[in-house]
This record gives structure tokens, C-alpha cells and sequence, in this order.
């Protein structure tokens, strides 16, 4: 079944009901690997998890907002830790912000993430930053809508950067992660930003936070003068380690699959697809992608 805003509406709706929770008026917030539906009457926001095998993801990051929060590291805190299940699907409940008082840079990102980066090892358990993991999933879903010959370029992609992966030296030491440090899961509060979106937090090299940010001067469009901020802010430059290339390799592959699985009734989708599979396949690193 497809997962669009109205299925996430009902879905939302199933699960505020039991509680006593009124979501009309939700407003769509964001629609990727959650639906996130800002409920103002209620101070809340919501999650409503795309996959119906997210339960035990959402579970895990109710409590790692709450062991940052209790660690000091500025974070989006849970309203309640349960997961609601509605036909699968798991959807969580969370304070509601104030309003932002500007847009965030990716400058705040650099005083998080070091806050972050100089935790010891989380009390829940952590595996791995897999990025290209969910790709053959991901493809799977686009059966029929895209050029089978570009999900064969993709998976084929995926494993040799699984492989390279595997192999690389980190520069830093490895520990706890965001796993998605990107300056849209940032919220600049009167008193300063906060870290959202925690569930691709892991266990893994540092790098992985430095190296999407990188990524996105070239790819989406982020100024050099934006990204040059952040590296002096957090005192070190990611494009000057070894693995990088490895790394934005596989965030690119991954990235591009994950595109993939919105082209079923998607034209923009599809368009998208078609552009950064096209790149990769051209080896064309500074061709523009845009945000889904």
C-alpha cells in the first residue's frame, strides 16, 4: 500500500483516538521515512513511520532522545516514551518546539555533533551506520517503474562500496552518531539549536556525520562558504581524510535508491531517479540533485 499524507492521516488518526488526542488541523511537516505531522492544538508532533517493521526503530529513538537529553546535548524530547501501533505501523509522540527563530545553517550543526561525538558508547544497544543495507529493499519497491538495468547498476554500486567500506581507517574515534547530520534536522530555539530526527543514530566511524554535509555542497546545491563554517566550527575537514570518497560514494548509492521507492505514481520521482542514476553512471560528482 502506498504510503502518502492520506494514509498517514489515518493512520495518525487511529492512533490519537485511544489516547484522547484531537489531530485535526495536523499540518504535514515532512514525508520521507516518517510522516511528521505538527499537532499545535496539542503541543505535540507526531511520527507516523512509513514501514510497518519500524516499531522497534521508533522504539529506540524514544530512548535515545531521552539519554541525550539526560547527557546534555540539546534534543528533541519524547512526550511519551510508548510506540503506538496502528496496522503496523509505529507512531510516536513528541514536544512540540517553539516556533524557529531562523532557518539553521549548517554552522549548528557543529556544536551539537561535537556534544555528540564526545559521548561514550549509548545504554541501548547500537549497531552499525549500514547505509546500503535497505538498497535491494528499496529498488524491490520500484519494480515496474524504473529501467531494471539501472537498479542491476545500483545494486551492483551498493557492493562495491559495501566492500570499501569495510576496509577504510578512521581518522576519528569511532563512537555514537547522528547517522543524518544535516542542518534539516536542526531547530534553532530562542535558546539555541536542537537535534532531531535520531533514528538512524548508530554506532559507527564519526565520519559518517561530516561526510553528508560534504556531500551536499556538491549535490544539492550547499555554498562552500556554509560548509567552510561548519569545518572551521567543528575544527576538522572530512575532505581531507582518506575514506571520504568512499564513503560519499556510498551515501550517493544509497541516496539514489532511496529515491527509487517514490517513483511508483511519482513523475517528479522518477525524474529524479533518472538524473542521479545518470550521474553516478556518468561519474559527474557535481551534477545538481534535489531534496525529496
Amino acid at each position: 500500500m502506498i504510503f502518502d499524507e492520506p494514509r498517514a492521516r489515518a493512520l495518525l488518526q487511529e492512533a490519537c483516538a485511544p489516547a484522547g488526542i484531537d489531530p485535526a488541523g495536523a499540518a504535514l511537516l515532512a514525508l520521507g521515512q516518517n510522516a511528521v505531522f505538527d499537532l499545535p492544538a496539542e503541543s505535540l508532533v507526531a511520527k507516523v513511520g512509513r514501514s510497518p517493521d519500524a516499531a522497534g526503530r521508533a522504539g529506540r529513538e524514544l530512548a535515545l532522545a531521552a539519554w541525550l537529553d539526560g547527557a546534555g546535548v540539546p534534543v528533541v524530547r519524547p512526550a511519551d516514551p510508548a510506540v503506538r501501533l496502528v496496522q503496523g505501523h509505529p507512531v510516536t509522540l513528541w514536544h512540540r518546539l517553539p516556533a524557529a527563530v531562523r532557518p539553521a545553517r549548517p554552522v549548528d550543526l557543529a556544536p551539537l555533533l561535537t556534544a555528540l561525538h564526545a559521548l561514550p558508547a549509548a545504554p541501548v544497544p547500537l549497531g552499525g551506520r549500514d547505509l546500503l543495507a535497505p538498497v535491494d529493499s528499496w529498488l524491490a519497491a520500484a519494480e515496474g517503474h524504473v529501467d531494471p538495468a539501472d537498479a542491476a547498476f545500483l545494486r551492483a554500486r551498493k557492493e562495491t562500496f559495501v566492500t570499501a567500506a569495510g576496509e577504510l581507517t578512521p581518522f576519528l574515534p569511532p563512537g555514537p552518531i547522528h547517522g543524518d547530520a544535516l542542518p534539516r534536522n536542526v531547530h534553532i530555539t530562542p535558546d539555541g539549536p536542537v537535534l532531531l530526527d535520531l533514528e538512524y543514530m548508530a554506532a559507527d566511524l564519526r565520519e559518517h556525520d561530516l561526510v553528508v554535509l560534504a556531500l551536499s555542497q556538491d549535490r544539492y546545491g550547499v555554498p562552500a562558504q556554509e560548509v567552510a563554517a561548519f569545518n572551521s566550527a567543528y575544527g576538522w575537514d572530512v575532505r581531507d581524510w582518506p575514506g571520504f570518497a568512499v564513503l560519499r560514494g556510498a551515501r550517493e548509492t544509497a541516496s539514489a535508491a532511496w529515491v527509487a521507492q517514490q517513483t511508483p505514481g511519482n513523475p517528479s520521482a522518477q525524474a529524479e531517479f533518472r538524473r542521479r542514476v545518470d550521474s553516478l553512471r556518468d561519474g559527474e560528482a557535481a551534477v545538481r540533485w534535489f531534496a525529496f
